[in-house]
């Protein structure tokens, strides 16, 4: 099981990055959970028609008992199981806690060990990393993590603090950066700030990825491009990078499993 966790500055596009690769997994053949970690339960819209989930927290403090899985996970695009952890009521309470207390609540309805999925996405706030938004990191659910950003001051900003925090983490074993996802904005000199910053954290920038029309037009259906067309160029670049994470991992399983580790 991959567990790749998206992180990036809020409205850097973490959440149509993730959509759009975790429907490129499926259209792979993986089965596939996405968990959208923000308090605007925004995440996996894309994957459920334009139709939002509600949020676990909103259900926990709606009925004041745990849900069951059928009352929280939705089946989205190519069997995509979505959920969203929510926040608490805005202006009240640690937004972090929903991430901590979904998590909690997932293992004890043995979300992994009855779905037995390939991949699991978690889609996650980048702006702060106090210990609910880091918990993908710290806590052993993701393996690797993808930063999202453009070559705009505050997303790049975002993204030296993320990867700050995961090196925080290094000597424990947990989660490490595998690299970063270009979501262009057409700012001056973009690539090149954007490459500067990935070679001076020796990162690889695995997939670069032009604005696009079709990303809008398809989002306003409801649907991810990968949906709404698999052909496109736009949706090819999600498509090499689900190929080339599937790839990685391959090669790591058969190092594993040839003793080396």
């Amino acid at each position: 099981m991959l567990k790749i966790a998206v992180y990036g500055k809020g409205g850097i596009g973490k959440s149509t990055m993730t959509s759009n690769l975790s429907a490129a997994f499926s259209v792979l053949g993986k089965r596939v959970i996405q968990i959208g970690c923000d308090p605007k339960a925004d995440s996996t819209i894309d994957l459920l028609g334009g139709k939002p989930l509600e949020p676990v927290m909103n259900f926990m403090r709606a009925y004041d008992q745990d849900p069951s899985l059928d009352q929280i996970m939705k089946i989205g695009f190519g069997g995509v199981r979505c959920l969203e952890t929510g926040g608490p009521t805005p202006g009240l309470g640690c937004a972090g806690r929903g991430i901590i207390s979904t998590f909690k609540l997932l293992e004890d309805l043995e979300l992994f060990e009855k779905e037995k999925p390939d991949i699991v996405m978690f889609d996650v706030l980048g702006d702060v990393v106090c210990g609910g938004f880091a918990a993908p990191i710290r806590e052993g659910y993701a393996d690797e993590i993808l930063i999202v950003t453009s070559g705009e001051k505050m997303a790049l900003y975002a993204a030296n603090n993320i990867n700050q925090a995961v090196k925080n983490f290094e000597d424990r074993s947990y989660a490490k950066v595998r690299g970063i996802i270009l979501n262009r904005r057409n700012v001056p000199d973009e690539e090149a700030k954007v490459r500067k910053f990935a070679d001076e954290n020796q990162l690889p920038i695995v997939a670069d990825i032009p604005r696009s029309d079709e990303i809008n037009t398809f989002e306003e259906e409801g649907k991810t491009v990968i949906e709404g067309d698999r052909t496109l160029p736009i949706s090819k670049k999600f498509l090499d990078l689900a190929r080339l994470l599937l790839k990685d991992e391959a090669a790591k399983t058969d190092v594993q499993e040839g003793g080396l580790f």
